[in-house]
């Protein structure tokens, strides 16, 4: 048998390693929230600020509800084209100038899980880009040059 000095020693040291490991992947799965309303509609989305969160993006996410969805937000206005490579779900997505006006709308967006995905890009500069449900801007009676608010 162990010396009962040595199983508390032991015990510890997988404490503290299991909680590394949970902060670890805690800060992994960092994600910021925010609110994003359009037409009197209001969006709960997932904010993609860094390179990585915006690479990323909703790929591989299986289902979005209704009222989800992701804002991409830019460091300045720019053309920045979508794809839907490895994007499991119909989405919206909406260009949105620095002034948070829509400048653009690819709507029904379809998923694409070949090696080789169409680009939606828009005619107009953005400083942010939402995606929501497919659907859903018609659904709302989304036009250009609608203001978006962000909460």
């Amino acid at each position: 048998m162990f010396p009962k000095k040595f199983l508390i020693i032991l015990i510890l040291l997988l404490a503290i390693f299991s909680s590394g490991i949970l902060f670890f992947l805690g800060k992994m799965e960092n994600k910021t929230y925010g609110q994003v309303c359009l037409k009197e509609k209001c969006f709960e989305v997932e904010l993609a600020m860094t390179e990585e969160q915006r690479a990323r993006g909703l790929m591989f996410r299986e289902n979005l509800g209704e009222n989800k969805g992701m804002l991409f937000i830019f460091d300045k206005a720019d053309i920045y084209p979508f794809w839907m490579k490895n994007t499991l779900v119909p989405l919206d997505i909406i260009w949105l100038d620095k002034n948070k006006k829509v400048v653009f709308v690819q709507k029904n967006c379809q998923p694409c899980l070949r090696e080789i995905c169409p680009v939606f890009e828009p005619s107009a500069k953005a400083k942010y880009v939402l995606e929501i449900k497919g659907g859903m801007a018609d659904k709302i009676g989304l036009a250009l040059d609608e203001q978006m608010e962000i909460r």
